[in-house]
């Protein structure tokens, strides 16, 4: 009867292992898990765990541990085909018929795991040969403890090109199929593995499927690290090196680690953080997030502080978006600039480490800032992009909920960040200044210019701001420059007020930039809106409070045109993205009540210093003011 590890996955995915154990013991719900007294060993206080979404139990004290099939082989004393019959029953599924072929190649995988046994132990043999000094040398450099070489297996490849196959008692064929050898038409294989520090990976109970060797030689060929080739006993996309020993360390402390490397994961594990994984040369794929989601529901993805580092964060956020469920999601740490975390242990020793593990930040949080840092901010153009961008990965998002609220979410913060709120100034009030300061003559303008200035203020700034901030640049025309090219956009998008932006402009190039003086026409100023709110119009308060209070003014003139077009555009989208245009609404609706409230504190400011006025003229006429 042949079974592959596909079949057998789907199997356990569709029982409740708690359902199966609780028909021989009682079990106790305890939060997301339940509890009860081990029925392997004696003891009062429960220590014997059911985790239905991992599908494994667990007991803490004397450590059993296994899955439904394991259950009911060593609970029950059941064959194991005969446990697979029966859950396989319950589930609804077809015990796949005999196989012949996959018979043989089950044979075939037994052989091939001999081979690779025998392989390891002749690395190890080699390491502690003489031959193996510059491998044992680099080991102690690292600072690796011997326990740690012994625990890892750590070999040494030697240089020649037959050596393997001259010492173990194998097939070329079984050889090759195993990985251990490279076959070249035409010519005689040769042993993949040369002049390399070795280390076995190995599968969820500890036999030996693959290798990896670092090379030794600075100066020889190669890549620096090489891992086996895919062979029936070896998937990449499937296999995290060291979570053999990794997983009972995550059950025990809710946490699993994945670094970028085997290299990495050693150096941690022989800090004491045992609980460390890592991909094997490719980038981290769904099922290896799926390994990693059956021990803890958080894992910590831990990648270099460069950018090789940056982008490898990102393609695991890419893989992960998809499958995003309730409750389960990916932390991620990214090391200092240029150190790993092997460096950040020699260097500061393994109390970074866990600082630095125990600050990570959530997917969202990487995904935003790695998204909003990508590329320089200096246009509504590039600020677009990045909102293209975030809007791509919440649609890769499958789970309904879950991508609603990383929209959401990831909107309020493109909102905070494109239109940031306006720190509110404090009112001060009027000071020293006194009215007729000015030593410099007052810039004046042409008739011809004056007119075409007068006739389109009366004809085109048909609301208070617009008609105040006309009015208020007039009167400090040195604020001009400092805000031209905020007034070129608005006046191309409000034909109303555009005539009247322009030629404020155009007077602009003909004044000394530095005056300070309000524009004298040949006919006067025009009269300023009635009831105003602006303290700029005021012609007793402070100059430096004026300006400050005109940017103001202008920044909202500014905003207003583009926060009603993004209203109007979130309006239209309702019939074909009733949920999106919603939520946008809302923000805009949010930012306009904003917008409100900032023209309203203008006006509060205006009637302070009204008062403050007032209070000054009372006092001064007044008996005591008058002695």
């Amino acid at each position: 009867m042949a079974l592959t590890p596909q079949w057998l996955d789907e199997l356990r995915m569709r029982t409740t292992l708690s359902a199966v154990i609780g028909r021989t013991v009682r079990l106790t719900k305890a939060g997301r898990e339940f509890k009860a007294c081990c029925p392997f060993h004696n003891e009062k206080t429960p220590s014997f765990y059911v985790n239905d979404e991992k599908g494994f139990y667990h007991c803490f004290g004397c450590e059993a541990h296994g899955d439904a099939i394991r259950w009911l082989t060593d609970q029950r004393g059941m064959p194991f085909m005969d446990a697979v019959k029966e859950l396989a029953a319950e589930a609804g599924m077809e015990v796949p018929a005999p196989d012949p072929r996959s018979a043989e190649r089950a044979e075939k995988r037994a052989s091939l795991h001999d081979v690779t046994a025998a392989a390891q132990q002749w690395f190890v043999d080699r390491l502690s040969s003489p031959e193996g000094a510059e491998a044992r040398s680099y080991l102690k450099r690292r600072g690796f403890s011997e326990k740690v070489v012994r625990e890892f297996g750590f070999g040494f490849a030697p240089v020649e090109r037959q050596a393997l196959a001259a010492a173990l008692p194998f097939e070329d064929a079984m050889l090759i199929e195993a990985g251990m050898r490279i076959e070249v038409e035409g010519k005689d294989p040769y042993d993949r593995f040369r002049g390399r520090l070795m280390l076995p990976i190995q599968d969820a109970r500890g036999r030996v499927i693959a290798f990896g060797g670092r090379i030794l030689d600075a100066d020889a060929n190669g890549p620096k690290y090489l891992n086996s080739p895919e062979t029936p006993l070896f998937d990449k996309g499937r296999t995290l090196y060291n979570m053999h020993r990794a997983a009972p360390a995550a059950r025990q402390n809710g946490r699993i680690v994945v670094v970028e490397g085997y290299m990495d994961a050693i150096a941690l594990a022989n800090a004491g953080i045992a609980e460390v994984v890592a991909p094997l040369g490719t980038a981290l794929t769904e099922n290896q997030i799926e390994l990693l989601w059956r021990q803890v529901e958080r894992p910590i993805l831990c990648f270099d502080g460069d950018n090789a580092g940056q982008r490898a964060a990102m393609r695991a956020i890419g893989r992960v978006l998809p499958l995003l469920r309730p409750g389960h999601s990916l932390a991620i740490v990214r090391m200092p600039a240029g150190m790993d975390p092997d460096d950040l242990i020699r260097e500061k020793g393994v109390a970074a480490m866990e600082e630095a593990l125990a600050s990570a930040s959530g997917l969202l949080d990487t995904l935003w800032q790695f998204e909003r840092d990508a590329v320089p901010l200096e246009s509504p153009e590039d600020k677009a992009g990045l909102k293209e961008r975030l809007m791509a990965h919440v649609e890769a998002i499958q789970h309904p909920d879950i991508r609603a609220l990383y929209k959401r979410e990831l909107q309020d913060r493109f909102s905070d960040f494109a239109f940031p709120p306006r720190q509110q100034r404090p009112f001060k009030p009027r000071g020293e200044w006194q009215k007729g300061s000015f030593k410099q003559q007052p810039p004046r303008l042409s008739q011809e210019t004056a007119d075409r200035l007068k006739r389109a203020i009366s004809g085109g700034s048909r609301d208070t701001l617009t008609s105040a901030v006309i009015h208020g640049l007039l009167l400090h025309p040195g604020e001009i420059p400092r805000h031209e090219s905020a007034l070129a956009r608005f006046a191309t998008r409000d034909p109303n007020a555009g005539p009247a932006i322009d030629s404020l402009l155009a007077a602009a190039e003909m004044l000394d930039s530095r005056a300070q003086s309000p524009i004298s026409l040949p006919e006067g100023l025009p009269a300023p809106p009635a009831n105003t709110r602006f303290a700029f119009l005021d012609k007793g308060t402070d100059p430096v409070d004026a300006r400050e209070d005109l940017a103001e003014a202008v920044s909202l003139l500014v905003e207003r045109p583009a926060l009603e077009a993004a209203l109007a555009e979130a309006t239209a989208r309702f019939e074909i993205d009733p949920e999106g245009a919603f939520a946008d609404q809302q923000r805009l609706l949010k930012r306009k009540l904003e917008f409100e409230a900032r023209l309203g504190q203008m006006a509060s400011r205006r009637a302070a210093s009204a008062a403050t006025k007032d209070s000054e003229t009372a006092q001064g006429s007044s008996p005591a003011g008058g002695a």
